[in-house]
C-alpha cells in the first residue's frame, strides 16, 4: 500500500472498524484501564481482548503501561474519540451504553471491603 494520506486514513479507519474495539475505546474514553477491567465489562476473553488492544496499539491510538502484574492501556489520540462521537451521531445514537463497571477484581477496581475478605 501506497504511503498517501488517504492510504494513512484508510488504515487508520481499519483499525476502527470491529465493534470491540470500538468498545474498548469507549471504555477507555473514562480513562486508563487494565486487560481484566475491560474484558469484565465486554464479557470476553483476555486472550481476545489482548489481540484487539494489540490492534489499536499498532494504529497508535492507545499505549500501555505495566504496573506489577497488570497492564494499564489508555488513549493518546484523543482525537479518535471526536471521531467515534460523529460516527455515533451518524448512526443515530446518543451516548455509549457500555457499563463502567463490572466486577472488575484488579487493584485498581476491588473495594476495600473485597481486598479485606481476601486478607490483604
Amino acid at each position: 500500500m501506497k504511503n498517501t494520506t488517504a492510504d494513512k486514513q484508510a488504515r487508520l479507519f481499519k483499525a476502527l472498524m470491529h465493534p470491540v474495539r470500538i468498545q474498548i475505546l469507549e471504555i477507555l474514553r473514562n480513562g486508563e484501564a487494565c486487560v481484566c477491567h475491560i474484558e469484565a465489562i465486554l464479557g470476553l476473553r483476555q486472550a481476545y481482548v489482548s489481540q484487539q488492544l494489540a490492534v489499536l496499539r499498532r494504529a497508535g491510538f492507545i499505549s500501555d503501561r505495566r504496573e506489577g502484574p497488570n497492564i494499564y492501556y489508555r488513549i493518546i489520540r484523543h482525537e479518535v474519540l471526536d471521531l467515534l462521537d460523529m460516527a455515533r451521531a451518524l448512526a443515530g445514537e446518543s451516548e455509549s451504553t457500555l457499563p463502567l463497571s463490572a466486577g472488575c477484581s484488579c487493584p485498581r477496581c476491588a473495594t476495600p471491603i473485597v481486598l479485606l475478605e481476601r486478607g490483604v
